[in-house]
């Protein structure tokens, strides 16, 4: 059994390259857009006094419990969130340690702008997602990626995945390192 936390920006192939690993090894995905679209798509939400910002802390807050349910069942599971805090990190790390799962830490990484900013332009959107890049980050992408906000585990191993390829090209590679 094992707990997978998927990782990178919008658009870079964290829910492709998480469908395939399903697929492989019959894990379960907990896929936070789904959950905090369907929180958006909730009669009233939208026009509610719910800001963005608590809108995404519910959903994680009913994700990690979708997490932790399905752990306790003996069922691996692929959380696809960016994983941009700290704090997601380590309670990833605390549920596997929990379960006697195996923690593994996958970043989807893609450094070509025009290519993310393809894929997000052309993909079927849920509505929590953005659509694409926004200007500003044309401009500072390179800084953005060479500073990349996210969190990566100190204490364990992790696998970083070169998504401009294709997933043929690497599925091999994700899969020896979720079974090693």
């Amino acid at each position: 059994m094992f707990l997978i936390q998927m990782s990178g920006y919008p658009g870079s192939g964290k829910s492709t390259l998480a469908k395939e690993i399903s697929k492989h090894t019959g894990a379960v995905i907990v896929d936070h857009d789904v959950v905090k679209s369907a929180l958006m798509d909730m009669p009233g939400t939208m026009n509610s006094t719910i800001e963005p910002k608590e809108l995404g802390g519910l959903s994680y807050h009913i994700e990690w419990s979708l997490v932790n349910f399905h752990l306790s069942l003996g069922q691996s599971v692929i959380f696809d969130s960016p994983c941009m805090y700290n704090e997601h990190l380590e309670k990833g790390i605390r549920i596997s340690r929990k379960y006697e799962a195996q923690y593994k830490y996958i970043e989807c990484f893609l450094n070509d702008f025009e290519e993310l900013d393809r894929r997000l332009k052309t993909r079927e959107r849920r509505i929590s997602q953005i659509s694409e890049m926004p200007a500003l980050m044309k401009s500072t992408f390179k800084l953005t990626i060479e500073n990349s906000k996210s969190q990566r585990p100190t204490d364990s191993g992790f696998l970083i995945v070169d998504t401009s390829q294709p997933l043929d090209s690497y599925i091999e590679n994700v899969i020896s390192y979720i079974i090693e």
